[in-house]
C-alpha cells in the first residue's frame, strides 16, 4: 500500500505532489480512514474528482495552534467535521458516563477530540487561519442546524451555526452542496453572498427574510416555551422533504439562520460514480503502529448499495440527514466493488454486510416519491404499509446471488437491519427462505424495539404481532433448511411514553421467548429526532398530547435491568421496580416470575460489636448474603446493601463455610503463620490494625499498637508482664523492639509478611538495635558479646522467638537466609548460595563483608 495513493495529511505529503497550497484544508474529529463510509473522506474524494487540491487534517489538537497550521492556509476555505457521530454520543453514555473507548481513533483510544468538536476546532481554525472562509458539515452540524435541545447539558442551545462562528453550514449527506459552493467560490463569489444553496444553512444579520419563507418560533421562545418548542421541531420535520420543503428561518437574537431548501437526491448515475472514487478502503497507515481505527473492522468487506430510509422511526434522525427517499447504487457497481476487494490481502473469502440503514430497500417507496416527495403527513410503513408501496424483493436478491456467484467469495451475509414489516409485506417473495439459506451467519439483527403498544406507536413502530409473525415464518423456514439460526433482536428501554407497566410488560415478552438479550440500549435523546422533542417538552409533536418521560437516571436503570432481570447484578433493581408497580406476583419460584425472593439478614442481626476481639468468630449456620452491604429500606422492609456485615459471617465474604481468609475457624491453622491451639486470631479488630495478636491466655493484657512508628501488635507468654509498646533501649530514636530472655521479659515482635529476612538471637542474651555501619542484617550473638544490627527504617527484620512464645506469621518458604540456631554464637542470615564472610575488628567486634587495608594484601582467610 502506497501511501502517496492516500490524500495528504501533513506538507511533506504535499511536497510529493508538487502542491504548494491547498485549495481546501479538511478538519475531522474522527482518524482518517480512506473509505465510503467515512463522510469526511467522501467529501475530500469529491472534491479531489472536481480537480480541488485537498488535505486533511485529522483530530488535531484543539488546544494547539501549530496543528491547524501543518498544511497552510488553504487557498478556497477550511471544512469542518466533528466525525461520523456527535461528538457528545460518542463520548458519554445513556447515563452521562464518560465512555473509555472511541471505535473511530486509533487503537480506540478516547480523550483525542473535544466535547462539541465542530465548534472546538471551527474557533481554533478563527485564531491559526484568520480569514479563511470556514464551512461546517457532517453528522454534529446537521442535526443541530437549529435551536435544539442539548441532553447532555440539559438546556436548549443555539443554532450550531452560531455558536461555532462559521460562515456556511453543509446539511445532510453534502456531495452536490459541497461542488456548487466550490464552483462559486473558485469563480471569486465571496462567501457571505453564497447564501441561496440547495443542502445549506447560512446566518443572517438584519437581513430579509427570503420570499416563500417559513419563521420559526424564535430561539428565546423555543427555550423559553416548550409547546412552541414541539410546534417549531414538528414544521422543521415535515419540511425536510427536497421537493415540497420550504426555506426556514429562526432568529437567535441579533443573529438568525436561514436553512435552504434540501439537496435533491443523487441519482443512481451519481451515486455510481461516487462510489467508484478511488479510495483505498482502509485507515492511514500512520496508525499502524497504534494499532489500527478499530470502526474499519465492520465496513472494511461491507458494501453500502443504499441511502435513505423511508421507515421514519421516531428516534432516528435519518430523515434529517439522509432523507426519507431512497437512493440506491446499480449492481454492476457494487458488483465492481466486491471484485476489487476480492483482490485485497486481508480479505479472507466473506463479505459482512449489503445493504445500508435498512438492508431490504432497494428502491423508493413509491413512484410518486420521485416526483412530489415523501408524504407529508403520512409514513410509508407505518402504523400499517401504504397501499401504493412498491415492495419487491426480487432485485435484492437477484444482486446477493450475483455476489455470492463471485470467485474467491465464500459466503455474503446481511448485517445490516431487516425491516420485517417490509418482508412480510412482500407475499410473492422468497425472501426469507433465501436469506435463512445463504446470507445468515447463525444470528441475524432485527429490531422490534418494544412490545408495548403505546410506546411503539410513538416509536413509529409496527405491533407485536408483526414481530410475532416475522419470528414464526423464521423459524419455519430454518426447520425445512435443518438450521440452527437465531434471531438477535434488538430492544430500547426508556423511550418516552414507556413506564414501568410497559417496561415490565417488555420483561414479561423476553421471559416468553427465553432469550436472555444483550442487545439492550437506553435510549439518548439526541438532537434532530421526534422523541428527543418529545423528551424535552412531555408533548407527541405530532398530535401534541402529553407523553409520560422517565427522566430519573435511576428510573432508567430500572427499565434496564427488568429488559436484562437474568442478570445478577440487576437483581436489587428489578425487586424495586416490580414493589413499585406493584407486582410482587413476579417475585418468587413459579414459572412466570422473574426474580426469586432472597433472603435477607435484618439490621437487629447484625453484631453490633463486631470488633471485640475477646469474641472469638464463628462459622454461619445458614444463608446470608454476602458481607460489605449496608442495610436500607425498601418498600418498608429492611434489607441489606453494602457496608455492613451480618452476624453470622466471621470474616469478610463469609458464607458459612470454611475459608482461605485470616480467621480462626478450625483448631488447626490453614495459613502457616504459627498460631498456637490455644489462642485463635482475632480478626477484623479495628481498620487501623492489619496484623493480629496471637495470644497464649486471655489472662495477659497488653497494651494496643504503637503509634504512628508502628501497626503491629505483640505476641506474649501469659506469665510475662504487660508490655507497652514503646521503643526499646534506644529510645524514640528506633522502632524496633528488644527481644528477651524468656523469663525474664517479653517482646515485641517486628512485621511478619514485609520482611524477608530472619534473624537469630540468643534466648538469654538481650541486644540494643542499634545498627551498625557494615552490615544490614541483625547479627546472632553469643551470650556474652552484643552485635550492632541495621535495621532500616521501616523495619523488615524479624525475629524467631523461643517455642513457648507464639508468634505470627513466620512463613518457612519464604525465608531467603537460614540463621544458625545455636545458642551460644550463631552467625547470622547466611544466604543459601554464597556464604558470608566475617572478619574481627580492632574493637573485638564481629563485621561482616569484605576486610578493607589501607596497603598490602587482602586477608583471604574466613573468620
Amino acid at each position: 500500500m502506497r501511501i502517496r495513493n492516500f490524500l495528504p495529511i501533513n506538507r511533506s505529503d504535499m511536497e510529493a505532489r508538487g502542491w504548494d497550497e491547498l485549495d481546501f484544508l479538511l478538519i475531522t474529529g474522527d482518524a482518517y480512514v480512506d473509505h465510503p463510509s467515512f463522510g469526511i473522506a467522501v467529501i475530500a474524494r469529491v472534491l479531489e474528482n472536481n480537480n480541488y487540491r485537498v488535505g486533511i487534517v485529522a483530530q488535531p489538537n484543539w488546544k494547539d495552534l501549530r496543528d491547524f497550521r501543518v498544511m497552510g492556509k488553504p487557498r478556497l476555505a477550511c471544512l469542518i467535521s466533528g466525525g461520523n457521530l456527535d461528538s457528545m454520543v460518542n463520548h458519554y453514555t445513556a447515563a452521562k458516563k464518560k465512555r473509555h473507548k472511541d471505535a473511530y481513533s486509533p487503537g480506540g483510544k478516547s480523550g483525542l477530540r473535544p466535547d462539541r468538536s465542530t465548534i472546538a476546532y471551527s474557533n481554533r481554525v478563527r485564531e491559526a487561519l484568520p480569514g479563511v472562509p470556514v464551512i461546517i458539515g457532517g453528522l454534529e452540524a446537521s442535526l443541530r442546524r437549529f435551536a435544539h435541545y442539548d441532553y447532555w447539558s440539559n438546556d436548549v442551545r443555539r443554532s450550531i451555526l452560531l455558536d461555532s462562528q462559521a460562515d456556511l453550514l453543509v446539511f445532510g449527506m453534502g456531495e452536490t452542496s459541497i461542488v456548487e459552493v466550490a464552483e462559486r467560490l473558485n469563480n471569486g463569489v465571496p462567501i457571505d453572498q453564497i447564501t441561496d444553496v440547495r443542502g445549506t444553512m447560512v446566518p443572517l444579520t438584519g437581513e430579509v427574510v427570503p420570499q416563500d419563507t417559513i419563521v420559526l418560533s424564535s430561539f428565546d421562545d423555543v427555550a423559553t416555551e416548550k409547546k412552541k418548542y414541539a410546534e417549531a421541531f414538528w414544521v422543521q420535520y415535515s419540511q425536510q422533504d427536497p421537493f415540497r420543503g420550504k426555506p426556514m428561518y429562526q432568529s437567535h437574537g441579533r443573529k438568525s439562520v436561514l436553512q435552504n431548501r434540501p439537496s435533491l437526491p443523487l441519482s443512481q448515475a451519481e451515486m455510481d460514480t461516487i462510489y467508484a472514487l478511488p479510495f483505498m478502503g482502509t485507515y492511514h497507515p500512520s496508525y499502524e503502529d497504534q494499532g489500527g481505527v478499530p470502526a474499519i473492522e465492520e465496513v472494511e468487506f461491507s458494501l453500502t448499495s443504499v441511502r435513505g430510509c423511508y421507515g421514519a422511526c421516531s428516534f432516528c434522525a435519518l430523515t434529517f440527514h439522509q432523507g426519507r427517499i431512497v437512493q440506491s447504487r446499480s449492481a454492476e457497481s457494487i458488483i465492481r466493488e466486491a471484485e476489487l476487494m476480492t483482490w485485497n490481502d486481508r480479505f479472507k473469502g466473506y463479505i459482512h454486510d449489503v445493504g445500508g440503514p435498512t438492508a431490504n430497500f432497494r428502491r423508493p417507496a413509491c413512484k410518486e416519491q420521485l416526483n412530489r416527495g415523501a408524504c407529508a403527513h403520512k409514513q410509508c410503513l407505518f402504523p400499517e404499509p401504504c397501499d401504493k408501496l412498491e415492495n419487491d424483493h426480487e432485485e435484492y436478491l437477484d444482486l446477493l446471488r450475483r455476489l455470492r456467484s463471485l470467485p474467491k467469495v465464500k459466503k455474503v451475509f446481511v448485517r445490516s437491519g431487516i425491516r420485517y414489516d417490509a418482508v412480510l409485506a412482500d407475499r410473492n417473495s422468497g425472501f426469507i427462505r433465501e436469506l435463512c439459506e445463504h446470507h445468515v451467519s447463525g444470528q441475524l439483527k432485527v429490531a422490534p424495539e418494544h412490545v408495548s403498544k403505546e410506546v411503539l406507536r410513538l416509536m413509529g413502530k409496527p405491533g407485536k404481532a408483526v414481530y410475532e409473525e416475522f419470528v414464526q415464518r423464521f423459524r419455519e423456514a430454518n426447520e425445512k433448511l435443518g438450521k440452527e439460526q437465531y434471531l438477535v433482536p434488538y430492544l430500547m428501554s426508556s423511550h418516552p411514553g414507556s413506564t414501568l407497566k410497559e417496561a415490565i410488560e417488555l420483561a414479561e415478552y423476553v421471559r416468553d421467548m427465553g432469550v436472555n438479550p444483550e442487545q439492550v440500549q437506553d435510549f439518548i435523546p439526541t438532537p434532530g429526532t421526534l422523541s428527543t422533542c418529545m423528551y424535552y417538552t412531555g408533548l407527541d409533536p405530532h398530535s401534541m398530547e402529553p407523553v409520560y418521560i422517565p427522566r430519573s437516571m435511576h428510573e432508567k436503570a430500572m427499565q434496564r435491568a427488568l429488559i436484562q432481570y437474568r442478570s445478577p447484578k440487576n437483581h436489587g433493581l428489578v425487586e424495586e421496580a416490580l414493589r413499585l408497580a406493584h407486582r410482587e406476583d413476579l417475585i418468587g419460584y413459579g414459572p412466570k416470575c422473574l426474580i426469586r425472593p432472597k433472603k435477607y439478614v435484618r439490621a437487629d442481626q447484625i453484631d453490633k460489636d463486631n470488633n471485640d476481639s475477646s469474641k472469638p468468630s464463628k462459622p454461619s449456620k445458614g444463608r446470608v448474603r454476602r458481607s460489605g452491604m449496608k442495610s436500607k429500606s425498601v418498600g418498608g422492609k429492611e434489607v441489606l446493601s453494602k457496608g455492613v456485615r451480618s452476624k453470622a459471617a466471621p470474616i469478610k465474604g463469609a458464607q458459612g463455610k470454611e475459608t482461605s481468609f485470616k480467621s480462626a475457624q478450625s483448631k488447626e491453622p490453614r495459613n502457616k503463620g504459627a498460631r498456637s491451639i490455644e489462642a485463635p486470631s482475632q480478626v477484623l479488630q479495628s481498620k487501623e490494625s492489619r496484623y493480629k495478636d496471637a495470644r497464649r491466655e486471655v489472662s495477659a493484657p497488653y497494651k494496643g499498637a504503637p503509634g504512628k512508628a508502628g501497626r503491629y501488635k505483640d505476641a506474649r507468654r501469659a506469665d510475662a508482664a504487660p508490655y507497652k509498646s514503646e521503643p526499646g533501649e534506644p529510645g524514640k530514636a528506633s522502632r524496633y523492639r528488644d527481644a528477651r530472655a524468656v523469663e525474664k521479659a517479653p517482646y515485641k515482635r517486628s512485621p511478619g509478611e514485609v520482611g524477608g529476612y530472619k534473624a537469630e538471637r540468643s534466648l538469654v542474651t538481650p541486644y540494643k538495635g542499634a545498627p551498625s555501619k557494615a552490615g544490614g542484617f541483625k547479627d546472632a550473638r553469643s551470650g556474652e558479646t552484643p552485635l550492632k544490627g541495621t535495621p532500616d527504617k521501616v523495619g523488615r527484620y524479624k525475629n524467631p522467638r523461643g517455642v513457648e512464645a507464639p508468634y505470627k506469621g513466620i512463613q518457612r518458604k519464604e525465608v531467603a537466609y537460614k540463621g544458625a540456631q545455636s545458642k551460644e554464637a550463631t552467625s547470622e542470615g547466611t544466604p543459601d548460595k554464597e556464604k558470608a564472610r566475617f572478619w574481627r575488628g580492632p574493637d573485638n567486634l564481629l563485621h561482616k563483608g569484605k576486610r578493607k587495608h589501607r596497603g598490602g594484601k587482602k586477608d583471604k582467610s574466613p573468620l
